[in-house]
Formats: C-alpha cells, sequence, structure tokens
C-alpha cells in the first residue's frame, strides 16, 4: 500500500511545497521565547502579539523574507557593571518567525506596555474564470 502524503495527492496539482512548509513551519516553532498570541482581528485581519519585555525598540527588527515574518530581538548591553543576586529576568536574544500566506500583508508595529503588535490583513482573492479551447487531435 502506497501512502499519500498530502504534496503527492493526485487531486493537489502543484501543490509540492505545501509539505515543505509545513516542514520550515515546525522548524521556526522554537524553544516558545517569547510567547506571544495571535488572534482575528476582524474578517481579513490578525494580530500578533509577542511578550518583550525588557526590550526597546531598537532592539527589535521585523523583516519579511519569502512570505516569512521575523521577529529578532536583541538586548544591547548597557556598559554598566550591575551585581545581580536574582537574574530571573530574561535578557536572551530571540527570532521568532511566522509563515505568512499568499495574499496576507503586515501592517505596523506597535510596542506598547512590553507587548509588541504586529498587525496582518489578508487581501481577499481575485476570481478568475478561464476557459480553455478544445483542439481536435490532428489524425
Amino acid at each position: 500500500m502506497t501512502k499519500l502524503t498530502l504534496g503527492t495527492h493526485p487531486f493537489l496539482l502543484g501543490f509540492e511545497q505545501l509539505e515543505r512548509l509545513v516542514e520550515r513551519t515546525a522548524k521556526a516553532s522554537g524553544d516558545g521565547y517569547p510567547p506571544y498570541n495571535i488572534e482575528q482581528t476582524s474578517e481579513r485581519s490578525y494580530r500578533i502579539t509577542l511578550a518583550v519585555a525588557g526590550f526597546a525598540e531598537a532592539d527589535l527588527s521585523i523583516t519579511v523574507e519569502n512570505n516569512q515574518l521575523v521577529v529578532r530581538g536583541r538586548q544591547s548591553d548597557s556598559g554598566d557593571e550591575r551585581v545581580f543576586l536574582h537574574r530571573g529576568i530574561a535578557a536572551r536574544q530571540f527570532q521568532r518567525s511566522f509563515v505568512l500566506a499568499d495574499g496576507v500583508e503586515v501592517g505596523e508595529a506597535v510596542i506598547e506596555n512590553g507587548l509588541l503588535h504586529i498587525d496582518l490583513s489578508r487581501q481577499p482573492a481575485d476570481s478568475v474564470v478561464q476557459t480553455i479551447r478544445i483542439k481536435r487531435s490532428g489524425k
């Protein structure tokens, strides 16, 4: 018995990259830091919220690379010689990636009270109807 995967199903033509996309998404999930929420704010819009307490605006970067939203954080060394008796607040760099579907656009990003909000919107797909002319074989 042959096992059919989603990318090789005979009715899903041209979706070979779908499996690679799922694998890439699984690898991008990382270690869970920083924690985040994804909410649907309307029928065609979303908001990703990351908990980035301790990060300044200059410590964060947001890029879109090959339909992948990448948020990176790296805190700069303050240069002072503080001595911590206990250090429970994470001060590590991170990279969090989200794979975006075709037609999803990144809007504005706002940092507020230690939360980074990134707004996304999905453009409506164009409905295309194409008629294919059938030719008679030259035999």
